[in-house]
């Protein structure tokens, strides 16, 4: 009897646990950037944000959620893909209306149809932003239709999407050593970054996710860190532009 207790207590143990983990990947994508919206916000200024984080957000994210129609993985990782890309949306848009407000005069409109490839990825309006990537969706979802009968197809197309997350601190990294600085970027973010790229690569391992995910993900906890060596070497350093700047991310 004691023993059917103690196993029936270790089973909704489990599910208790399996349901807690779950959720912490479905929301726990969205906290790094709960900090950063805010502090861009109540500081009016975008300037120490990089928006390709976006687009590289952007990208693997819908490439996952290509990847499931190809090879299913699990529920969560789909949902956490979906509400990552509304969160995307939403830094993109405050960014933008940001930018837009702290122009001191009047600056050329940049948008997705002039195709401009200096342009790519800094235009002047949202919808611009929106544009590209129901584009880029349209085309990729085309050709996932076309050829998800083959199997090593769909492997790359599921190294592609976990490799462009890996690598989405790389445009902050590269922002912060340009210019010796990490003002305006929410040390906050970052540090949840961290936190949620470790609990997720032990989740795609314990979980036995395909391989391309903890991988990826173990390249992804290394770029975190470095960018928290950036804000400790860098402390005390200002950006030298601040008011009127244009320059591209």
């Amino acid at each position: 009897m004691d023993w059917v207790i103690s196993d029936e207590l270790a089973l909704t143990v489990g599910h208790v646990v399996g349901w807690f983990s779950a959720g912490a990947m479905i929301i726990g994508g969205i906290i790094p950037y709960i900090p950063q919206y805010r502090q861009i916000k109540r500081e009016r200024n975008a300037e120490g944000f990089s928006l390709h984080v976006c687009l590289a957000l952007l990208v693997a994210n819908t490439l996952r959620i290509l990847f499931w129609f190809g090879k299913h993985f699990e529920y969560p990782l789909l949902i956490q893909s979906i509400i990552m890309n509304v969160t995307m949306f939403a830094m993109i848009h405050l960014c933008v209306r940001v930018r837009n407000i702290n122009q001191l005069s009047q600056a050329r409109q940049r948008i997705f149809t002039d195709f401009h490839l200096k342009d790519f990825w800094n235009w002047s309006d949202f919808q611009s932003y929106l544009e590209c990537m129901v584009v880029f969706s349209i085309a990729t979802s085309l050709l996932m239709y076309l050829l998800m009968d083959y199997a090593v197809f769909v492997e790359i197309v599921g190294f592609l999407a976990v490799f462009t997350e890996a690598m989405l601190g790389m445009p902050q990294l590269i922002k912060n050593y340009r210019s010796k600085s990490t003002e305006g970027m929410s040390i906050m973010m970052v540090f949840f970054w961290t936190c949620g790229d470790v609990f997720k690569t032990l989740y795609f391992k314990i979980r036995e996710a395909p391989l391309q995910f903890w991988v990826c993900g173990c390249i992804q906890v290394s770029i975190d860190f470095l960018i928290l060596l950036q804000v400790y070497f860098y402390r005390g350093n200002a950006e030298p532009v601040r008011r009127g700047s244009h320059r591209g991310d």
